[in-house]
């Protein structure tokens, strides 16, 4: 019965273990905007190394002396209940996304890369190439325009000579090949009739 007792009895007044995770959410959210937006939609080798150990170095903030289940959970409903109502809360707000998201940064404008932007944000000019072939763009010279989301991800826009047709196009173009086909047709079909007697 002991056991039962320690894994649901909380060790810390459950205030303290609201205030404690709330402030390591906001704290943590603050630092990952003061780091950046480098993501490119996805994170390497050494993004992901901090991620892991972020939440390790945090992990005793959060919990503070409490060991219990019952604070686990307690602290796992605060961060998703606050999650939850942060993300509403700053999509209803143009300032609160520029301050906690940032803005858009163009990387790459008419085919050539922006060298103090890539600086900036600690870019390789590789790894944004990936990217942009990712996109579908083969060659930095097909860009028109190659922009980072506050969320990381990469937006490529190709120049008018290297965009695919939209299927509104093809559609179009077919319309038009079939009405000239079948005007064709009938002035063949006008041509070969014997003539009137």
């Amino acid at each position: 019965m002991l056991i039962w007792h320690d894994l649901w009895s909380i060790q810390i007044p459950p205030v303290e273990k609201l205030l404690r995770t709330v402030l390591v959410y906001v704290g943590l959210a603050l630092l990952l905007r003061l780091g950046g937006k480098r993501d490119l939609a996805q994170l390497n080798s050494f993004d992901l190394v901090v991620m892991l150990l972020l939440s390790n170095v945090v992990q005793n903030a959060v919990i503070g002396s409490d060991n219990s289940l019952t604070g686990g959970l307690l602290g796992a409903a605060v961060l998703v209940a606050l999650n939850a109502v942060m993300v509403r809360l700053v999509n209803r707000h143009p300032r609160l996304i520029r301050l906690f998201e940032g803005r858009s940064t163009t990387l790459i404008h008419n085919g050539r890369v922006i060298p103090n932007a890539l600086h900036r944000l600690g870019l390789r000019r590789a790894d944004v190439v990936a990217a942009c072939r990712r996109q579908g763009a083969d060659d930095i010279g097909e860009i028109a325009d190659a922009t980072l989301s506050p969320g990381g991800a990469l937006v490529v826009t190709l120049d008018e000579s290297h965009r695919g047709a939209t299927i509104g196009e093809l559609r179009r173009e077919h319309e038009r090949l079939l009405t000239q086909i079948r005007a064709e047709l009938a002035d063949f079909e006008h041509r070969l009739a014997p003539p009137p007697a």
